[in-house]
């Protein structure tokens, strides 16, 4: 059975950063890519960014392109997400998903808690 899990969030001051991580274990097999979500109260989940699992190609969301930059590490299973000059826009719960050839569809984590004060 799949698991993510995230860790790494926290209450931040505006201009601050902030890393989290996720770490995937169980079937990792046709693997395709990992990736970050957010979802703010009262709105739906949206994309961060992601990155190829087997390359290291990379997307992000206009809103957070040239601030937060999302890396992986394949041995140990883990991606990260590096969170900078934070604003207070950029409170949310973040869930990391992963995304199998074939599968249709986004597993995801648990979600950390990423809150920013002004």
């Amino acid at each position: 059975q799949v698991q993510l899990v995230e860790s790494g969030g926290g209450l931040v001051q505006a201009g601050g950063s902030l890393t989290l991580s996720c770490a995937v274990s169980g079937r990792l097999f046709n693997l395709y890519k990992m990736a970050w979500f957010r979802q703010a109260p009262a709105k739906e989940r949206d994309f961060v960014a992601d990155v190829t699992w087997s390359g290291a190609t990379t997307t992000y969301a206009d809103s957070v392109k040239d601030r937060f930059t999302i890396s992986k590490d394949n041995t140990k299973n883990t991606i990260y997400l590096q969170m900078s000059s934070l604003k207070p826009d950029d409170t949310a719960v973040y869930y990391c998903g992963a995304y199998w050839y074939g599968a249709g569809n986004w597993h995801y984590g648990q979600g950390t808690q990423v809150t920013v004060s002004s």
